[in-house]
């Protein structure tokens, strides 16, 4: 990112912070969905996450715009999921009601890949969020370290067991969705 943009949006120039929208906005959709906000969330998540880049902007002083941003976003997203606990009840039935609404192809090309997402959505955030930033957003493991504010060794052994879990995982929605198969060329 232009050094140069940054520190005109710090002016508050709004068409150096509009540019800057322009080019993340792709970015934090995609890690906040990945992270398992559903698409009914997902612009009120990335309209928050540019309000809090906005009035933090002051505190941006050096690293990576990009990595500055996937903390702000992942943060924001925690945040969603506090909030989100404490209304557990409701919001259980609502996300069960808009699982059955999504429309899979606006984000996933074939069937596996709903079920892939599906299986990450059931990772611990611990293991998702490493193995989202490494193999959907291309961040090294010192970025995912950084994001996270976890040691390089901790990224290292959380990709592994978020790879290992996530197999299993993988291969027993399969086997479910087998068998479903099966019983409806049955039935």
């Amino acid at each position: 990112m232009d050094e140069k943009l940054i520190r005109r949006a710090k002016e508050k120039d709004e068409s150096a912070f509009e540019e800057i929208i322009d080019t993340y906005k792709p970015v934090v959709e995609r890690f906040a969905f990945q992270f398992g906000i559903n698409h009914t969330h997902l612009a009120d998540i990335v309209q928050e996450t540019f309000i809090k880049i906005y009035r933090k902007l002051d505190q941006y002083h050096r690293g990576k715009f990009s990595t500055w941003i996937y903390q702000i976003t992942l943060n924001t997203t925690r945040d969603f999921y506090r909030k989100q606990k404490r209304e557990q009840a409701l919001i259980q039935k609502s996300m069960e009601q808009e699982k059955e609404n999504i429309s899979a192809g606006y984000y996933f090309e074939r069937e596996e890949h709903v079920l892939l997402h599906e299986s990450i959505q059931q990772l611990e955030p611990k293991y998702k969020a490493p193995l989202i930033l490494y193999y959907f957003h291309d961040k090294s493991y010192e970025e995912i370290g950084v994001i996270l504010k976890i040691k390089l060794s901790a990224v290292k052994t959380r990709l592994h067991r978020a790879k290992r879990k996530l197999k299993k995982i993988y291969e027993n929605e399969i086997g479910e969705e087998g068998i479903d198969i099966e019983r409806q060329k049955i039935g």
